[in-house]
C-alpha cells in the first residue's frame, strides 16, 4: 500500500524552478531517502507534502488524502521534523512534549511506547530548557515531538545536519527501530553515505529527480570505468586530468580524484604518462568501486550533457 503518492509536482519561486515534474511513491513502512545537495528542492517538497506550501501544479496525496483539499486531516496523520530546530526554546523538554501531545489531543502516556527508546536518552534533562540542549539532544526532542501523536508518515528534513558522528549513528538506529513499528519514514539528507541506510532513495538536484532505486541497484547500474587518481600536486591535478580527451568526468573526492574514462581501451599507464609529462610526480592510479556519490555525480553530469 502506498502512503505517499506524488505525481508531476511543480513549484516555482519567481523565475527559479524549485521542483520540476517530481513523481514518486512511498510504501507503508518504507524508509525512503531524498538525497541531494542544498538547494536541490528537498525542503520545498517536504513542505508541500506536509501541507505547509501549495504546489503550482501536479497532485500529491498522503495516506490517500489530497495535500490541497484535505490539508487539515493530513496534519493528524503526519509527523514533521524541519531542518531548523523549531520547538519552543524557552520551554523545558517535558513542557515541549506535553504541549505537542495536547495540540494533537493525546497524552505522553498514550503513545509513550513510540518514543520510549528516544525519550529515555533525554529524560534526565526533562527540566532543562530546550534552547540549552546540545545538538544531538535537540534532535531527539524534536523527533519525540513529531512522533507523540502516532503519525502514519514521518517527514524528517535533514535531521542529521550539524550533528556529531556518534549522534548521527544513534539517530539512524532509532529510525530503523521506528520503521519496525510500521511507520513510513521520508528522510532528506545531503550526506551521500546515509543513502545506503534507506530502503530506496531518490537522487535529486536542481529540482529534478535523477533516479529512484534501492542504493544497491543504483551502484550496480554504474557502468563507467572508475579510477582514483593522486599526485604530489593535487592543486593542479584536477585541471590537468580534465584536459585529457579520454576522461569523461573528474571530481575531487577527499584525498583523491575520482575519474571516469570515456575510452575503455585507455590504460592507467597512459594516463600516468600523460600526467608525468605535465610535471606531476608520485602519480598513483587505481581502479575503484563506485559509491552513491559517484553515481550521483555521474547522473547529474548526464542531465547537464543532455541539456546542452
Amino acid at each position: 500500500m502506498n502512503v505517499v503518492s506524488v505525481k508531476q509536482i511543480n513549484k516555482n519561486y519567481a523565475k527559479n524552478k524549485a521542483l520540476d515534474d517530481i513523481s514518486f511513491e512511498v510504501k507503508s513502512g518504507e524508509l525512503f531517502g531524498i538525497i541531494g545537495p542544498d538547494g536541490a528542492g528537498k525542503t520545498t517538497l517536504f513542505r508541500i507534502l506536509t501541507t505547509l506550501l501549495l504546489p503550482d501544479s501536479g497532485q500529491a496525496s498522503v495516506v490517500d488524502l489530497d495535500v490541497v483539499k484535505d490539508f487539515q486531516e493530513i496534519r493528524n496523520h503526519v509527523g514533521y521534523m524541519p531542518g531548523r530546530f523549531s520547538l519552543y526554546q524557552d520551554l523545558t523538554v517535558e513542557e515541549n512534549l506535553n504541549f505537542f501531545a495536547t495540540v494533537f489531543n493525546t497524552t505522553i502516556e498514550e503513545n509513550y511506547h513510540l518514543i520510549e527508546d528516544i525519550y529515555k536518552q533525554i529524560e534526565p534533562f526533562k527540566d532543562r530548557r530546550a534552547g540549552a540542549l546540545s545538538g544531538g539532544m535537540k534532535q531527539k526532542l524534536a523527533l519525540s515531538c513529531a512522533l507523540i501523536h502516532k503519525p502514519s508518515v514521518l517527514f524528517l528534513d535533514e535531521p542529521t545536519t550539524g550533528v556529531d558522528p556518534v549522534s548521527r549513528k544513534e539517530f539512524w538506529e532509532m529510525l530503523k527501530r521506528l520503521q519496525k513499528q510500521g511507520i513510513a519514514i521520508l528522510v532528506s539528507t545531503p550526506y551521500m553515505d546515509e543513502a545506503t541506510l534507506c530502503d530506496r532513495i531518490a537522487l535529486i538536484t536542481e529540482g529534478k529527480i535523477l533516479k529512484i532505486e534501492t542504493p544497491e541497484n543504483i551502484i550496480k547500474q554504474f557502468d563507467n570505468i572508475l579510477w582514483a587518481v593522486q599526485s604530489s600536486d593535487m592543486h593542479t591535478l584536477l585541471n590537468d586530468v580534465r584536459s585529457n580527451k579520454n576522461v569523461l568526468t573528474c571530481f575531487a573526492f577527499g584525498e583523491s580524484l575520482h575519474v571516469t574514462i570515456a575510452n575503455e581501451n585507455y590504460a592507467m599507464a597512459e594516463l600516468k604518462k600523460f600526467l608525468e609529462e605535465k610535471g606531476h610526480k608520485e602519480v598513483h592510479i587505481e581502479a575503484i568501486e563506485a559509491t552513491i556519490e559517484d553515481c550521483f555525480m555521474d547522473l547529474g553530469n548526464d542531465v547537464k550533457t543532455a541539456e546542452v
